[in-house]
Formats: structure tokens, C-alpha cells, sequence
């Protein structure tokens, strides 16, 4: 049991570190996904573009979505931002940083989905296939307006009897291919070369404010999950409480079934300090909209003096 406390303990001080984890693990089930999902092109060409371009890009949209509900960061950012002054200024700089973060972290899983479905060509094969120019590929000449589309429009389909050995659905299949791939790798190519620069012009910029930022972020996820846990122990105090003077109240009538209760007075000793306090529904109720609407200002030393 003090294993599993200390592996909980450690996913809550290092929420960075978790984070990064989920969001590798949201990569590779985009690309699980990808490889076991079974691409079948309608062929048609009212509909080609719209199913290819929807599989290219409406599982990014929901991995996007889903990379926001799991990091925690994105609601207690959202809090910060939308949380009265109070006693405590709001900083700008830690918002944009915290949002920054969380953007990061879940556009990971979409970029993969979008590169991976580039590099494999079928979804921009599909997609496209209606919008090529027939003139650049022979095999289309004799042929109508009307056919042409319909013909372009069962490149993908391979199992398509008019065009299973044409060299012609081969070149407009291989040219689409190649465009894909083509952009594919560039997508990546750019994005590892925007990464190598954000990392090694960082240290160009104001590091002190970077820090400041990190820590402040840090410090509101932190402070955000020990409020949580203290409540949380005040709440299972105050229950016990509650139900100790409920079954107070009915001793007279439980003796009679001979059971036996603890007297008041035979409680914990340090269950009255942590409850700070904080005996009854009003009060309870009180400090909770204090600490949403009047935050105490980051200064320990007030609570020495006080």
C-alpha cells in the first residue's frame, strides 16, 4: 500500500512528466488507430473528397479534444484566467505560458495522425483523385466529360473491374501518392526544424521571465491539488463528525439493540484542529466563496505577522 501511495505521490509532484506520457501514449494509439482502421474510398465523386479530407482530418479534431479533457492543466488554466482579482493579481504571462503548454502537449497526437495518413497517400488519393488533370494522362482522351470524372473518381477503388489493369488509374494513383508523401515529409521537415529553433534560440531570450512563468504555472497546479486534498480530509472529518453526533442523538434508542457506542469525548484528540474550526454548513460554505472571489495574495510572511 505505501508503494502505490508513493507512485500516486509522484504522478501528482511531477504532472509535467505524466503529461508528456499520455500525451506519447495519445501518439502512438493515433497511429494503432490509423493502421488498424479499415480505409474503403466510396469511389464516387460527389462524396470522395468529402470522406477523404473528413478521415484526414476529424480524428486530429477529437485526439485535439481529447489531449485537452486528460491534461489537467487546461482547467486549472481556464480557473485562473476566468477567477475574480481578489487580493491576488492575475498574471498574463502565466496564463499565455500554461496555454502555450497545453497546446503543445495536445496538437501531438493530431500532427502524428495528419503525417502518418499523408506518408500513406490513401486519404489524398481519395480525396483527389476527381480534381487531377485528365490531359496530363493518356487512357482519357476518347473519353467524355462525365466519364472522365467518373473514372477519376475510382482511382482508389483497385478492385474496380474498368480500371484493374489500367495503367492509367496506376499513373494518377502514383502521381496523388507521390503529392502526399511529398507533403507529408515536408510537414515533418518543418516541424522538427521550428522545434530546433525553439529550442536552441531559447536561451537568445529573457530567461528570468521563462522561469518566473514555469514556476507560477507550477505553483498554481500545486496549489489548486493540496486546496483539493486539504478539503477533501475536512470532509471526511466533518462526516465523521456529523454521523458521530447523528448516532449521539439515537443512543438511547440503539441500546436498546445493544450496540455499543463511542462517547464524544473518546475521539481523536487532533480531529477539532483539523477541523480548523470550520463546525457547520455556513462556514463551510463562507470560506469556500472566499477563496474563489478573494484569494490571499502570495506573501507567507502576512500569516507570520498575523
Amino acid at each position: 500500500m505505501d508503494r502505490f501511495r508513493m507512485i500516486f505521490q509522484y504522478f501528482q509532484s511531477n504532472s509535467e512528466s505524466v503529461m508528456n506520457g499520455i500525451c506519447g501514449l495519445l501518439a502512438l494509439a493515433s497511429v494503432k488507430m490509423y493502421t488498424s482502421f479499415d480505409f474503403s474510398c466510396p469511389c464516387l465523386p460527389q462524396y470522395n473528397m468529402a470522406y477523404g479530407l473528413g478521415i484526414m482530418f476529424i480524428p486530429p479534431i477529437i485526439l485535439f479534444l481529447c489531449g485537452l479533457i486528460l491534461n489537467r492543466q487546461s482547467l486549472v488554466m481556464l480557473e485562473e484566467w476566468r477567477r475574480p482579482q481578489g487580493h491576488r493579481k492575475k498574471d498574463l504571462a502565466v496564463i499565455r505560458y500554461m496555454c502555450s503548454s497545453i497546446m503543445q502537449r495536445a496538437m501531438v497526437a493530431p500532427v502524428v495522425w495528419i503525417i502518418v495518413t499523408l506518408l500513406d497517400g490513401k486519404c489524398l488519393i481519395c480525396a483527389f483523385s476527381g480534381s487531377v488533370d485528365p490531359e496530363k494522362f493518356v487512357g482519357f482522351a476518347n473519353v467524355s466529360t462525365v466519364q472522365v470524372q467518373q473514372l477519376l473518381a475510382k482511382v482508389p477503388c483497385k478492385d474496380e473491374e474498368l480500371l484493374r489493369n489500367s495503367t492509367s488509374r496506376k499513373a494518377v494513383s502514383r502521381y496523388l501518392c507521390c503529392c502526399s508523401q511529398a507533403l507529408g515529409w515536408s510537414i515533418l521537415l518543418i516541424l522538427i526544424i521550428a522545434a530546433f529553433l525553439a529550442r536552441w534560440l531559447r536561451p537568445c531570450f529573457n530567461q528570468a521571465t521563462l522561469l518566473q512563468a514555469r514556476h507560477w504555472s507550477n505553483y498554481i497546479d500545486m496549489e489548486q491539488k493540496i486546496f483539493e486534498e486539504a478539503f477533501c480530509e475536512h470532509s471526511r472529518l466533518f462526516a465523521h463528525k456529523c454521523i458521530l453526533h447523528f448516532f449521539e442523538s439515537m443512543r438511547q434508542e440503539i441500546k436498546l439493540h445493544s450496540f455499543s457506542l463511542p462517547r464524544e469525548g473518546e475521539q481523536a484528540e487532533g480531529e477539532e484542529d483539523l477541523l480548523q474550526g470550520i463546525t457547520d454548513q455556513d462556514q463551510v460554505n463562507k470560506l469556500l466563496k472566499t477563496w474563489y472571489y478573494e484569494k490571499p495574495p502570495l506573501d507567507v510572511s502576512q500569516a507570520h505577522q498575523r
